[in-house]
């Protein structure tokens, strides 16, 4: 969390870490929701395209508090893209590639991000200047929020996108009962993060990727 960061008194560190989850906020996440509402309409619902989400712009895809969430603990979430599978072929596979098409576009920009990290760190290594080190810093935090949001919004709860994959294993009697207590599950959900109850196993999955992305990224430069 970022707080811990604050306590631990590494100015460079938090400064990076601030802009890179702003990073995140402003300009992931829109891709992340563009990338739900892609899918959906070229699966044949133009739902999101009337909601006006069929766009990059970060204002019609940010959620309050999840983009506080994001920018505290590095985990969160923005405003869910809603569409209605009866314009799908195939309603659970439409719904199944479109939940997962955002947790997909987060992997991706996350395994970039910390491939090009890896490469400024070895620049770093061989030219030791601040501004090197300071693009290390950018990039990996970045890769790792990514990988965060990847992990935490497949959990399967209301609004995240794990909660529509979940649509397709329960009953609908039962995920809209589910549903009803959406408010309630965030809250709830919001507290376990911050006492650290749900964040440690979070981090720990996110930690198996970040180590697989990292170890793959290493791969070129041990080669060489």
């Amino acid at each position: 969390m970022i707080i811990d960061l604050i306590r631990g008194g590494e100015p460079l560190e938090l400064i990076i870490t601030f802009f890179s989850r702003l990073f995140v906020i402003f300009c992931t996440m829109p891709i992340h929701e563009y990338a739900h509402a892609l899918i959906a309409t070229k699966l044949g619902d133009n739902t999101p395209k009337y909601n006006g989400r069929l766009t990059l712009n970060p204002m019609a895809h940010i959620s309050p508090l999840g983009a506080i969430m994001i920018f505290l603990c590095g985990f969160g979430y923005a405003k869910p893209v809603n569409v209605n599978p009866r314009n799908f072929k195939d309603p659970k596979k439409g719904m199944a590639l479109t939940a997962i098409a955002g947790p997909i576009s987060n992997l991706i920009m996350g395994f970039v991000a910390i491939f090009v990290s890896t490469a400024f760190a070895r620049i770093y290594y061989n030219n030791p200047t601040t501004i090197f080190l300071a693009i290390y810093y950018f990039l990996y935090f970045a890769g790792v929020v990514n990988v965060n949001l990847a992990v935490f919004n497949l959990l399967p709860i209301p609004p995240l996108d794990g909660s529509r994959i979940l649509q397709l294993l329960i009953p609908a009697k039962y995920y809209f009962k589910f549903m009803q207590y959406e408010r309630y599950i965030v809250i709830i959900v919001f507290v376990l993060i911050f006492s650290g109850v749900l964040s440690g196993p979070l981090s720990y999955i996110s930690g198996l990727i970040i180590g697989l992305f990292t170890n793959i990224a290493n791969l070129p430069f041990i080669l060489i």
